[in-house]
């Protein structure tokens, strides 16, 4: 920041299995976010690797980074980020799309699985917050990547919402082998993860 030089973290050495489901808790400025977009393509480190599937990601070149996030991983952020002319089913299609894949029926197939089967027309003006952060997940799904990345996800939602779609996350990590990064600041729902790894000052601890 100007002239200013600020370490964000610190010589991190962590390892995530097939599977797992990691939450990164700490107080905000701790480093949560922005080690959980290193690990996500989403930011690049001045120093040390990213390793997934035997790949060095930031070796790679911007299309071939481009080519691992889409098809290799999933995300979902606090703010849905949904495109707002397409409807849900369009939205969750995307990721299969830029990938060249027919998805139309594995999105179908996801957006029911998320309890949204009857509003797969709808644009996400028309749905609660709790169902845009649904479509996410599906979109987030629909490649079947090896990890998903999730940053607040349950953030603006209510207690029930977000309990809800913490569950989903979690079951889907589950059931189809995918290993889980979740940022979070509530303690009691990182419990529900397979690891909770707590930062502070930019270091695991």
């Amino acid at each position: 920041m100007g002239k200013k030089e600020i370490v964000v973290l610190r010589g991190i050495d962590l390892e995530i299995g097939q599977g797992e489901r990691v939450f990164l808790c700490g107080a905000s400025g701790a480093g949560k976010t922005t080690l959980m977009y290193t690990l996500a393509g989403l930011e690049r480190p001045q120093l040390g690797r990213v390793s997934i599937g035997g790949e060095d990601l930031y070796k790679l070149s911007h299309k071939e980074q481009a080519r691992l996030r889409n098809s290799k991983m999933g995300y979902v952020f606090q703010n849905y980020y949904l495109l707002p002319e397409l409807s849900a089913l369009e939205n969750v299609m995307v990721p299969g799309l830029i990938r060249g894949r027919k998805v139309s029926e594995r999105a179908t197939e996801l957006l029911g699985a998320v309890g949204l089967e009857d509003r797969i027309h709808h644009l996400p003006a028309e749905l609660s917050g709790g169902e845009q952060q649904r479509v996410a997940i599906a979109r987030a799904l629909v490649n079947e990547p090896a990890m998903v990345f999730a940053d607040e996800p349950t953030g603006n939602l209510d207690s029930r919402n977000g309990d809800e779609v913490m569950q989903l996350l979690l079951d889907f990590a589950e059931s189809l082998e995918t290993a889980l990064v979740v940022v979070t600041h509530d303690t009691e729902l990182a419990k529900r993860g397979d690891r909770t790894l707590v930062i502070k000052d930019g270091v695991i601890v």
